[in-house]
């Protein structure tokens, strides 16, 4: 019977993940492969998240000029996007609604011809925004958006007439340049969203350079990125000229509220049984549980398919013993689609599922408020094998939230494993106890 509900969730996961399909237009699902990791987890955040994060974080004005009214900016609602503009925050933030408000506002609909360009850098993440557009501007009966990306053919020759387009960097640079669709001298507003993904891409950021250069020098040019490494900072200063600079502080997650163990096992099974210990011995709302997998593409390629396969077979088991001993179970996999992990993340966050085992850190964008024990199966290490302590803060860090106090317990079976522990602990300064998983009346004490 257990069996059946673990197919029954899987089948129920899959229509799920069927009817988010429906954002594409005239393509195939794309599955995630090395080289658009960043993209599909920006899109994953921005399919599983419907409201706005809430956070109290500081926000950096950098002004070029100290008499503009965006001077003592402290929130993207304060905006009126008059200039130039390079904003950085984290994802659900309100770029988006930032920057769709500004191409709204300068959208004359009795000129049918486009007037606001936005590039993203992959087809799934423009539908994305292209959503955002329609939504905001229902209202707006007048408004037309065109989506110039990869299977959206128009007869050469022809001209546009939508006032937006939001399309891909070399979609939209055929269209300007070689097929004539788009005049790019009557754009007024450039938006460039997705910086640090676009980057990230091959041959994306030379385009949009490109694009940039055809455009007016009255236009106005805005860049969005959740993320501000100095690649990204020099891609932005070769695209917006003479920018305003505002840039999100990211709030430190803290350990404070996080209770953290380590459980001593010599072998798979045994840190099962562990793990069935402590949902015996305390009542569980939601965990999550982490299984390794390597942080990097790179580090998949050295060691192989061997390894990899490995880690899906462990999650895959671990999901199916779990269910065989009654709990509802979803498995959160690297080799899913996107929008088939999108529909599992909401299955959880909805409570239909109440553990949720994952083979890749794709779960960062999820803040479940019942989710009060993080268990990692096997600690995470980089392509290095050493401690991945940032992907060990955003694993635990999935507990404690919302002011509520956290679990988190770590599997350890070997001497690499304890080491990579130890190293943890003095990363954090945090002391990690030992728990005896075999002395139920030791659970039962982490719980109060």
């Amino acid at each position: 019977m257990a069996t059946d509900s673990w197919a029954l969730a899987v089948d129920e996961q899959e229509a799920a993940a069927e009817s988010l399909s429906n954002l594409h237009l005239k393509e195939e699902k794309i599955k995630p492969d090395a080289n658009e990791d960043r993209a599909a987890q920006s899109l994953l955040n921005k399919l599983i998240r419907s409201n706005l994060v809430d956070n109290t974080n500081q926000v950096e004005v950098l002004q070029r000029d100290p008499n503009s009214p965006l001077y003592s900016v402290k929130s993207f609602e304060e905006l009126r996007l008059p200039q130039n503009l390079i904003a950085q925050s984290q994802s659900g933030t309100g770029k988006t609604a930032a920057f769709v408000l500004a191409m709204l506002s300068q959208v004359e609909p009795a000129n049918r011809y486009p007037q606001c360009l936005c590039l993203s850098p992959t087809y799934e993440l423009a539908l994305q925004t292209g959503k955002v557009i329609e939504q905001m501007g229902k209202f707006y009966p007048e408004l037309k958006l065109a989506y110039a990306v990869r299977g959206n053919k128009l007869e050469r020759g022809q001209k546009i007439s939508e006032h937006i387009v939001i399309g891909t960097p070399g979609t939209v640079l055929d269209w300007c340049s070689k097929l004539k669709f788009i005049d790019p001298k009557k754009i007024k507003v450039f938006v460039l969203d997705e910086a640090d993904v676009m980057i990230a891409t091959q041959g994306h950021q030379d385009q949009s350079v490109r694009i940039q250069r055809m455009l007016p020098r009255n236009c106005q040019m805005l860049l969005f990125s959740a993320t501000f490494e100095d690649s990204v900072w020099k891609f932005a200063q070769k695209v917006v000229p003479d920018p305003n600079i505002i840039k999100l502080k990211r709030e430190e997650e803290t350990l404070d509220t996080i209770k953290q163990y380590y459980v001593l096992c010599s072998s798979r099974d045994e840190k099962f049984q562990a793990l069935c210990n402590i949902y015996g011995a305390i009542t569980i709302a939601q965990a999550m549980i982490f299984c390794h997998v390597s942080s990097s593409s790179s580090r998949r390629r050295r060691v192989g398919a061997e390894l990899y396969g490995r880690t899906r077979k462990t999650a895959s088991w671990l999901a199916a013993e779990l269910s065989k001993e009654g709990h509802q179970v979803a498995l959160l996999s690297g080799e899913m689609v996107v929008e088939q992990r999108a529909a599992v993340i909401e299955r959880f966050r909805e409570g239909k599922e109440k553990v949720l085992v994952t083979t890749n850190v794709c779960a960062r964008g999820i803040d479940v408020e019942q989710v009060s024990v993080v268990i990692n199966f096997d600690l995470p290490v980089d392509k290095g094998g050493n401690p991945d302590n940032e992907t060990y803060l955003h694993r635990i860090g999935r507990t404690g939230r919302f002011g509520k106090r956290g679990l988190a317990v770590n599997m350890v079976d070997s001497k690499h494993s304890m080491n990579i522990l130890n190293r943890i602990q003095e990363h954090f300064n945090k002391k990690i106890e030992r728990l005896d998983t075999d002395d139920l009346d030791e659970i039962e004490k982490i719980a109060n």
